[in-house]
C-alpha cells in the first residue's frame, strides 16, 4: 500500500459482539495482524472484538478446497491479529453482510470457516439462524469458584471448552475480570471458558461469561450453545434420547440468542445481526498504523 486506496470497511454486531467488516472478494488486500489489531482497536482504529475478512472461497487458499462447497469464505481474525476457526456471532453478522451487498438473498445459505462449512439461514424477520455442529460431554465432575464460593459446572465442548455453572444470582460471578478457578486442572489443560446461568423461565435462562484470553463479553455463541445442552440434560432433556428436539432462549448480556439441538445432535443459533456503519479505511493511516 504504497499510495492512498480506497479500502471498504462496514461495522456490525450481533447480541453486541461487534465486528469490523473487509469485503475483499478476490483476495487482494493484505491484513497483516498488526493491520487487523490496529483496526480493532477501539481507541486508535473503528474497534471490534474481531475482524470479518470477507473473501471468495475459490480466491483463498484455505477455502479453496470448499468453494465447491461454499461460495464465500469467512476469513476470521479475532481483534488482536490472531486467526480463529470460529466465531458463531460472526458467520451471522458475515451473512447479514452478504445480504446488503446483494451476494445472497435470504433463505439457506453456506459459508466457508476454517471450521468447516457452516449451514446459515436468513429469516424474512431479519434473524439468522447457524448450525453449530455438534457438543461433546467429557465425563467427570468439575467445580468453578469465584471468592468463597465453588459450584459443580457440566463440562461441556463445542470445539471450544466450556464449564457451565448455575448460580442463584448473576451477581455471584464477581467482576469476571480474571479467570474463576476450576477443579480439577487436568480438565481444561489449555483454559475454560466458564458461564455462570440463572433460570428466567421455562426453557430460559441468562448468563455471563468469562472468556479464555478475554475476560467477561457481551456474547459468546459456543457459551449460549454450551449452556442450552447443559440446561437441558440437567432439565432431563436429551433429544438424542427423545427424538424430540430442545430450544431454549438463552438471555447475553448484549441481547438474547435462541438454541435448538436436533435429534441429530445438531445444534442450532438464531439471533440479530446488524450493520450499524460503512466507509472507507485511510491506507495511509494503516501503513503508519502497521509499520508497513
Amino acid at each position: 500500500m504504497s499510495t492512498r486506496t480506497r479500502i471498504a470497511f462496514l461495522k456490525g454486531h450481533g447480541t453486541e459482539n461487534d465486528f469490523v467488516i473487509v469485503p475483499d472478494p478476490e483476495n487482494t488486500i493484505d491484513l497483516p495482524p498488526a493491520a487487523v489489531a490496529a483496526l480493532c482497536d477501539r481507541r486508535a482504529g473503528i474497534g471490534g472484538d474481531g475482524l470479518l475478512h470477507v473473501v471468495r472461497s475459490a480466491a483463498h487458499p484455505e477455502a479453496r478446497h470448499l468453494a465447491a462447497e461454499a461460495e464465500w469464505f469467512m476469513d476470521y481474525r479475532n481483534g488482536d491479529g490472531s486467526i480463529a476457526e470460529m466465531c458463531g456471532n460472526g458467520v451471522r453478522v458475515f451473512a447479514r453482510y452478504l445480504q446488503r451487498a446483494g451476494h445472497v438473498t435470504e433463505g439457506d445459505i453456506t459459508v466457508a470457516t476454517r471450521g468447516g462449512v457452516k449451514a446459515v439461514h436468513i429469516a424474512k424477520d431479519g434473524d439468522v439462524t447457524v448450525g453449530m455442529g455438534r457438543a461433546l460431554l467429557p465425563g467427570g465432575d468439575v467445580t468453578v469458584s469465584v471468592g468463597e464460593r465453588t459450584w459443580p459446572a457440566r463440562n461441556v465442548n463445542m470445539g471450544n471448552p466450556h464449564a457451565v455453572a448455575f448460580v442463584d444470582d448473576l451477581s455471584h460471578a464477581g467482576d469476571l475480570l480474571s479467570p474463576p478457578p476450576f477443579s480439577p486442572a487436568a480438565a481444561y489443560p489449555d483454559g475454560v471458558n466458564v458461564e455462570f446461568v440463572i433460570d428466567r423461565g421455562p426453557r430460559h435462562v441468562a448468563l455471563r461469561v468469562h472468556e479464555r484470553g478475554a475476560g467477561e463479553t457481551r456474547s459468546c455463541g459456543t457459551g449460549a450453545c454450551a449452556v442450552a445442552v447443559a440446561t437441558a440434560r440437567r432439565d432431563g432433556a436429551d433429544p438424542a434420547a427423545t427424538g424430540v428436539p430442545a430450544t431454549y432462549t438463552v438471555d447475553v448480556p448484549g441481547g438474547t440468542l435462541v438454541i435448538t439441538e436436533r435429534p441429530d445432535g445438531e445444534i442450532e443459533m438464531t439471533g440479530p445481526a446488524v450493520i450499524v456503519a460503512e466507509g472507507e479505511i485511510d491506507s495511509v493511516w494503516l501503513e503508519s498504523a502497521t509499520g508497513a
